[in-house]
Formats: structure tokens, C-alpha cells, sequence
């Protein structure tokens, strides 16, 4: 895992407000990217938040997404959302998948 997407993860689980053994990581593709002025890297990460506070992680970590500010050294989060999700599993987890494009600083 890159640094960035290791920085986005983290910056993410902070935002639910939970402890980070409630949140796993279920799918992880990360690709380099660059325009004629920025190198960076597009991530899409697939989280599967366990229960019983699911529904209320997911609400906080989706809420406000697209305008939150990150603190990941070195990096800027220059866009995000949600791509998919959230949706409630029969286990009571909820699944939500999260795009970002990161740069370099």
C-alpha cells in the first residue's frame, strides 16, 4: 500500500469516529496518475464497517465528503466521494466503496 493511500485509510477511519478494529479494509486498487503539473495517484478503497454503530460510522465518514480536508503528509486530497454505498449487509456491517485523487505537495 502507498504512502498516500496508507494516509487517506487512516484520515478516513478518523472521520468515523470509531475505534479502527470496527473498519476493514476489503478491497484496495491505487494507480499512478499525472497531468502536466501534478503527479499523484487515484485510489478506490471498499471498507466494510462491523456493527452495532455501522450505520452511524458510515453517516459521519459520507457526510460532508466532498468539501472534508485531510492531513496526510505530503499530500493533497484533491478530489473525493462516495462511489458506492452505503449499503447494510444482512450482518448488520455496512459496505461503502470511496474514490480520491490524490497529489504530491
Amino acid at each position: 500500500m502507498s504512502p498516500a493511500a496508507s494516509g487517506l485509510l487512516r484520515a478516513l477511519i478518523e472521520r468515523t469516529g470509531i475505534d479502527r478494529n470496527r473498519i476493514l479494509l476489503i478491497g484496495l486498487e491505487t494507480c499512478d496518475w499525472q497531468s502536466l503539473t501534478f503527479v499523484g495517484e487515484r485510489h478506490e478503497l471498499q471498507l466494510r464497517i462491523l456493527p452495532p454503530a455501522s450505520k452511524v460510522a458510515a453517516r459521519r465518514l459520507c457526510e460532508g465528503l466532498g468539501d472534508a480536508e485531510f492531513a496526510i503528509p505530503g499530500q493533497l486530497v484533491v478530489d473525493i466521494a462516495v462511489r458506492a454505498g452505503p449499503a447494510l449487509s444482512v450482518d448488520g456491517s455496512t459496505l461503502l466503496t470511496i474514490e480520491a485523487l490524490t497529489i504530491e505537495e
